[in-house]
Parts: C-alpha cells; sequence; structure tokens
C-alpha cells in the first residue's frame, strides 16, 4: 500500500461519512429513516439488494471459494439469483399491496397482520440476532481485508486484525447510526458501481496479468478448479435451503421492498440484483480468489484475496479496489444494522415503552439501538474466524425459525399465532441448538435441512387444531 492508496481510501471514507451526515439532516420521521419515504426508483434499490445481499462477507468468502474450490464456488451466488426472482415473481406484489394499505415498516409487521403481535415480537427476535451474526461476519470481513491492507501493522502493541475490527467497526456503526436508510440505499448505488467496476475493470485484468494469464493458472491450480460442475450434490443443496428461504424473510429486502414506489419498481429492482449476483458478481470473486491461490497458496484461504489487492496491483489501483470493496462491506453491514435495530425499535422497545412514541422520540431511540447492536456485532465477530460460515450459520438460523410461518401468511389457509410460535420456536431452536453443537450431521447436511422440515410439520399439526385469525 502506498500513499497515494490511502489518500484514496480515506477521501473514500470521508465521502461516505458526508453522506450520512447529508441525510442525517434530512430525515424527519420514521418513514424517512428506515423505508427511504417510500419513494425509491428500482434501479437505486436493485443495486442497493444486490450489494446488500452479497456484501463483503460474501465477496471475501466467494475469494476463498476462489482459492479452495475454483470456478463451482460460483454456484453459491446462483442461489441468490433464484431467491430474487422466486421473491419478484411470488412474493413481493403480495406484500407491496399490503405495504399501501398499511404502511409497512419491518419484516415482522408482515406477520404481525395475520397471526397477531406475540408472533410479531418472537420473529422480531428472531430477526433481530440473526441480523446481529449475519453483521459480525461483515465487520469480520472487513477487518480481514483491512489488516492485509491499509492496517499491516497496528499502535500499543495489538494485533492488526483486532484494531482492524474495531476501526471498521466504529467507521460502520458512526456512518449508519447518523444516516438512515436513505443514506444507505443512495450510498449502496455508488458502492456497487465502484465496486463492479473495480473487480471488473481493475482487479481481474491486472491480477491475471501479474500471474502469468489464463494459461499460467491452469498449469499451476488444479484441473478440478477450472470445472464449474466440480461440486459435491450435498453442498449444493446446503446452499440452496439456507439462502434462497433468506430472500423471503430478510429484513433487510422487505425495507427496500417497502421503500420502492409500486409493484412494478420493486419487481425491476429485484431482478436486477439477481443478473448482477450471478453471473457477474460470482464469476469475478472466484477468479480473483484462484489467482490469489497462485501467489500466495500457504495463507488462509479468506486472506489470499486481500493479500492479491495488496501486493499486485499497482499504486492507485489497490487504493480503488480497496475502497471497491469496503463499499461491499459497508453496504451490507449498514443494511444488517438497520434491520436489527429496526426490529428492536418497532417491533419490541416501540411497543413495550410508553415514552419511545412519536417519531422523533422513536428515531433517537432508533440512533441508539443502532449503536448498541453495532458494539454487539464487534464482539460476536472477534469470535468467529470465517466470514463465510458466520454468514451461513446466521441465515440458517433465520430461515429455520422464519420461513414457514412466512409463506403461511399468504400461502397455508391454516393456522394462527398457536401455528405460527411453535413452528418458529420449533425451526430456530433446533438450527441454533445444531449450530453450537457442532455435531456431525447425516450426510453432512446443513442444521437448516433438518430444522426446516421440523419447523413445517409444528406448523401444520398445530394449525390442523386451529383456525386461520381472519385478516
Amino acid at each position: 500500500m502506498t500513499l497515494l492508496d490511502n489518500i484514496i481510501f480515506a477521501v473514500y471514507l470521508a465521502g461516505v461519512m458526508a453522506v450520512g451526515v447529508y441525510h442525517f439532516r434530512r430525515n424527519e420521521n420514521l418513514d424517512d429513516y428506515y423505508v427511504g419515504s417510500r419513494s425509491m426508483g428500482w434501479s437505486h434499490v436493485g443495486m442497493s439488494v444486490v450489494a446488500t445481499d452479497v456484501g463483503g462477507g460474501f465477496s471475501i468468502g466467494l475469494g476463498g471459494l476462489g482459492f479452495a474450490m475454483g470456478l463451482s464456488g460460483a454456484w453459491l451466488l446462483f442461489t441468490g439469483l433464484v431467491g430474487a426472482w422466486l421473491t419478484a415473481v411470488i412474493l413481493i406484489p403480495r406484500v407491496k399491496g399490503l405495504d399501501r394499505e398499511l404502511a409497512l415498516f419491518t419484516f415482522p409487521d408482515l406477520l404481525r397482520w395475520r397471526y397477531g403481535d406475540r408472533t410479531a415480537l418472537i420473529a422480531a427476535v428472531i430477526s433481530g440476532i440473526g441480523y446481529l451474526g449475519f453483521t459480525g461476519g461483515q465487520i469480520l470481513a472487513g477487518a480481514k481485508l483491512a489488516s492485509a491492507t491499509v492496517f499491516r501493522t497496528a499502535p500499543f502493541g495489538m494485533d492488526p486484525l483486532q484494531f482492524a475490527l474495531y476501526a471498521i467497526a466504529g467507521i460502520t456503526i458512526t456512518y449508519t447510526v447518523v444516516g438512515g436508510l436513505k443514506a444507505v440505499i443512495y450510498t449502496d448505488t455508488v458502492q456497487w458501481m465502484i465496486l463492479l467496476g473495480g473487480l471488473l475493470f481493475l482487479a481481474i485484468p491486472v491480477g491475471l496479468h501479474d500471474v502469468g494469464g489464463w494459461a499460467a493458472m491452469k498449469q499451476t491450480l488444479p484441473a478440478a478448479h477450472f470445472d464449474p460442475f466440480h461440486i459435491s450434490p450435498i453442498l449444493i443443496v446446503n446452499w440452496a435451503v439456507t439462502i434462497i428461504p433468506i430472500w423471503f424473510v430478510g429484513m433487510t429486502l422487505y425495507q427496500r421492498i417497502y421503500a420502492c414506489k409500486d409493484v412494478r419498481e420493486a419487481r425491476k429492482a429485484w431482478y436486477l440484483a439477481g443478473l448482477l449476483e450471478y453471473p457477474l458478481m460470482a464469476f469475478s470473486g472466484v477468479i480473483l480468489g484462484m489467482a490469489s491461490r497462485v501467489l500466495f497458496p500457504d495463507v488462509d484461504p479468506e486472506m489470499g484475496l486481500p493479500l492479491l489487492i495488496a501486493d499486485v496491483l499497482p499504486a492507485g489501483v489497490a487504493g480503488l479496489v480497496i475502497a471497491a470493496y469496503f463499499s461491499a462491506i459497508m453496504s451490507t453491514a449498514d443494511s444488517c444494522l438497520m434491520a436489527s435495530s429496526g426490529n428492536f425499535v418497532n417491533d419490541l422497545a416501540a411497543r413495550l415503552l410508553p415514552w419511545a412514541s412519536g417519531d422523533r422520540a422513536q428515531m433517537r431511540l432508533s440512533m441508539l439501538v443502532t449503536a448498541l447492536v453495532g458494539l454487539s456485532a464487534v464482539l460476536l465477530a472477534s469470535r468467529f474466524q470465517s466470514v463465510l460460515d458466520a454468514i451461513l450459520y446466521a441465515y440458517a438460523f433465520m430461515v429455520s425459525g422464519l420461513f414457514i410461518p412466512t409463506l403461511g401468511v399468504f400461502y397455508l389457509r391454516r393456522g394462527g399465532p398457536a401455528a405460527a410460535i411453535a413452528s418458529m420456536l420449533a425451526g430456530g431452536t433446533t438450527a441454533l441448538v445444531l449450530i453450537i453443537g457442532g455435531w456431525s450431521l447425516p450426510w453432512d447436511l446443513d442444521a437448516a435441512c433438518f430444522a426446516l422440515p421440523l419447523s413445517l410439520l409444528v406448523f401444520l399439526v398445530v394449525g390442523r387444531f386451529e383456525a386461520a385469525p381472519e385478516t
């Protein structure tokens, strides 16, 4: 990293903070802060959706998959394409129709409409905890990138990774607390353009040139790295089960549905997001991971890509690409912070604390809770080793607890609050126990593969004896 790279990176961070302060001065109510005044267009929202979903965690994680698996690692984001387009077809028209009538703010608001307040409260806890883990994964991704590039040495004798963890968390939390969703969406648009342009036009051409081109990689890496179908069916199943359903229960995604002007704009945004995830981002990430393995074969797979950026790319280019990756990291981390704080404020605190009424009071409370959630995410991130594992664990927990009751809102005629609550507790608890227990599960399946069927079974059994509430 040269002085020029550090200047480019510093200017980028200053620009992001300026956007946050600008929107802080313009946010007047909860509609502004949480759902962007419900007036956003499809292009901004679509790039924000993909920036949020892929983000730094999957960006760094994709590099690790390319390092370890090669081209077949791109299947991870094919599940994102499927999830985005399924959501556009079968979920968005129904959700946006309800939003027009009820002015929804959060994902649990949808469950409240069908199942009542108690169900929404439990959903808020599951969603809030899940996004806390997801935020921790993003912060860890930023720390890994920063410790290999900007903060290779740390003050006071601290470990560079630990110092980077605190520095990146401080920047991300501050920006998100002051800016709200409009700041997040508008900066996501720019951040995603920087990331995609940086990868396609700078990182990949320069990286391939420095390793001797595609032919040199084929001589160095295992042949299986160049076979896009060299992947275990079980791994595809695990990714599909944890990633596709998250598009139906992700609080960050519901906020963006609510933020869109209408159904047409929301659908176009989701179609755009799917295409940007696969093939563009999917293959960009794994190809860079493959190049990093040629140059740094003995490092942690998730550190190969940051090292490639720092040590291989020329001055100026490295700074731009690092800014691009930090764009992805911040665009996901800020959205996850907003989602988690939205759950805790709108669905818990505002309903339990009499003084937290009114837009201004709730907005100030939202800013405080966002900061506290961010600090908790830092503590959680310090306990993780793998970015991708942290993200997929959070996904498995949320999906297992929330997916079946969400489908039940529109597609299961029987079942009311008791069925939804029992289903959430059965699925979420099972996934959490299996994840924390660390047991070797049959056929190496993900915890969600066992928790989801149990959640469905419990919903159907309890719902058989309970009529669906009138809506």
